[in-house]
């Protein structure tokens, strides 16, 4: 299938491991130029090293801390330098992590900036040449919002994740008059990082068997093949949604 992106643009953050990693490897083997972005820039090398060598087009490599004082308002500024225009902004920079209840006023701020206000205003500084253009397309790896039991305990990004798809559902219904669709992934367990490094395959294995009805944790490529279907003018007419790719993980139907 032809999905039609090839000499579209994008910017893709996160892009140094996991699901931003191979979202943007997925774009650039549809012919998008990508700029890449995280904090760690020989990660960033590496990854546009390997896209390259594939044949695809050599992504641009920004490094750049997007929770800094106007992180996201100087990594819009050097997208739109490096590309000239951003058709495509994949929000996939964000983190997770359970604290005290009643966690102090820090904690709480940055863990909604982590994961729902650098993304709003990343999204909102590269909104308005998308309108201009009349085309453009936003996708925010976002995550459940479905409460866990935890004593004690709160996950702050869990509330984050919830004002993210709230705030993505408003502005899909402000932009869809100019051909710019916002959507949001929800990733169930997929295998990273900090999964390999905090969980044995034995651990992981056997969680997979007893909570994940598909019976295995999923890969970044599960999301990034989705990703890139939303990024494409195929996918005109989805927007607003939030789209688990969890294996049925989730407990929840809506």
């Amino acid at each position: 299938m032809d999905l039609q992106l090839n000499g579209r643009t994008a910017l893709v953050t996160g892009a140094s491991q996991g699901i931003g990693r191979a979202t943007a490897a997925s774009l650039a083997a549809e012919g998008v130029q990508t700029a890449i972005a995280a904090r760690r820039g020989e990660l960033l090398e590496e990854l546009a090293e390997e896209i390259a060598a594939a044949g695809h087009p050599r992504p641009i490599v920004i490094a750049q801390d997007i929770m800094a004082e106007r992180g996201p308002e100087s990594l819009a500024t050097k997208a739109l330098e490096a590309l000239g225009t951003v058709d495509i902004l994949i929000n996939s920079a964000g983190g997770s992590r359970k604290v005290d209840l009643y966690a102090d006023t820090a904690t709480w701020d940055e863990g909604m900036n982590m994961n729902f206000n650098t993304q709003r205003r990343l999204s909102h500084a590269l909104l308005p040449q998308m309108i201009d253009r009349q085309w453009g397309r936003i996708i925010t790896i976002s995550g459940k919002n479905e409460p866990e039991k935890h004593p004690g305990k709160i996950n702050v990004a869990m509330s984050a994740k919830a004002a993210i798809h709230a705030w993505s559902k408003g502005l899909s219904n402000e932009v869809a008059q100019h051909g710019v669709t916002v959507n949001c992934l929800g990733p169930g367990k997929i295998m990273s990082e900090q999964i390999r490094l905090n969980y044995d395959e034995e651990r992981r294995r056997k969680y997979a068997e007893e909570e994940i009805p598909i019976g295995y944790l999923g890969e970044p490529e599960d999301m990034a093949v989705l990703a890139t279907f939303l990024c494409s003018p195929l996918a005109r007419y989805v927007t607003g949604v939030l789209i688990p790719v969890d294996g049925s993980f989730r407990k929840y139907a809506f």
